[in-house]
């Protein structure tokens, strides 16, 4: 097989862990403790030359934190959020146990390197302030006030706007899979940046890309618009049945497609992601928003590989091994739990 893929073990450096615990002193809830953590702190970058370059590392990711704790009024909830979603840890029955988990975790990135921009970029301020998320890796069902069912996928976040009027479900990030609640007094919409889909009482599952939004009906249709057409006072709406999928964009809606409802429904069902000729590219990025960190890759390089596969979204190491199975010429490397590259150096 020509692919391979590495597992290193953490390293273990004594100064890397001593600055991620600084990481963790100097974005404590308490103001006086990170004031005295700040003292401290910069007594032990002067200690050694070595603690001034671990310093400098870190000074980014502490920056983005407390700029983030400021833009929220203070609230220190979104900060902590993008450390638990993006450094999962064990639960324990004591926060000091978890503190020096987290410390750990940051521990392992400080030492590689890793950019500290790829945090907040995974979870940005949208995410984080949604009135409902569900965290990277993981699925969240619940029940609305109207009784509509929404079932969140990785990552994924919404706004909800329910009056006497309408009910308007804003699709911040990621993919929901919605079973809409009758109610004909309000209709049910769901809005992303690229248009709206309004319920004629259905269950779909919507997704949302950098440049569009896809819709996949499971029952039922809906009437969808453009952002375009939704700003105007007669906008025209295109009707969507079961069975049918269509690519949404600010300006134009793509064609329909045939789907199998099944296939999707059991998708959601037991957490897989079923491709049909899909570029690598194109699964490598959703299965990038299953898993804590990122998956690096340059997308012309593996341009022109196509993937037909039923993947976990549950374990995507696993999921990446199938691909490396199915596709020799790939090389997976595995730098840390939350960097990995892949590229096909046999096709260059």
């Amino acid at each position: 097989m020509g692919g391979q893929t590495t597992h290193p073990t953490a390293l273990k450096d004594p100064i890397a862990e001593q600055a991620a615990a600084w990481i963790v002193r100097l974005t404590a809830d308490d103001e006086a403790e990170c004031q005295t953590a700040q003292i401290g702190f910069e007594a032990w970058q002067q200690a050694d030359p070595r603690h001034a370059e671990a310093a400098a590392r870190m000074q980014g990711f502490i920056g983005q934190v407390q700029r983030l704790r400021e833009s929220s009024g203070g609230n220190t909830q979104p900060a902590h959020t993008v450390l638990q979603a993006n450094f999962p840890r064990e639960r324990s029955a004591r926060s000091r146990y978890r503190g020096k988990r987290v410390g750990a975790l940051l521990t392992l990135v400080i030492a590689l390197a890793v950019p500290s921009w790829l945090v907040l970029q995974s979870h940005p301020l949208s995410y984080l302030l949604a009135d409902a998320r569900s965290a990277t890796g993981q699925w969240q069902t619940q029940t609305l006030p109207d009784g509509t069912r929404l079932t969140l996928g990785s990552a994924s976040a919404v706004n909800l706007r329910f009056d006497r009027q309408r009910r308007t479900l804003e699709l911040v990030r990621g993919e929901i899979l919605v079973d809409v609640a009758h109610d004909p007094a309000r209709p049910f919409v769901v809005e992303t940046s690229h248009g709206s889909i309004r319920a004629l009482g259905t269950k779909f599952v919507v997704q949302r890309e950098a440049n569009s939004t896809l819709l996949s009906m499971l029952e039922s249709k809906v009437a969808v618009q453009t952002a375009a057409q939704r700003n105007t006072p007669l906008g025209d709406t295109t009707t969507v049945s079961a069975g049918q999928r269509l690519r949404i964009s600010s300006n134009d809606l793509g064609k329909t497609e045939d789907i199998s409802t099944r296939s999707i429904s059991d998708a959601w069902k037991f957490h897989h992601l079923v491709v049909n000729d899909w570029p690598l590219a194109q699964v490598l990025d959703t299965l990038d928003r299953y898993r804590p960190g990122h998956i690096q890759y340059d997308r012309a390089q593996i341009a022109g590989i196509q993937v037909s596969a039923v993947l976990p979204l549950d374990d995507t190491d696993n999921a990446l091994q199938l691909l490396l199975t199915s596709f020799p010429s790939l090389r997976i490397r595995t730098l840390t739990p939350y960097l990995v590259m892949v590229d096909a150096p046999g096709d260059r």
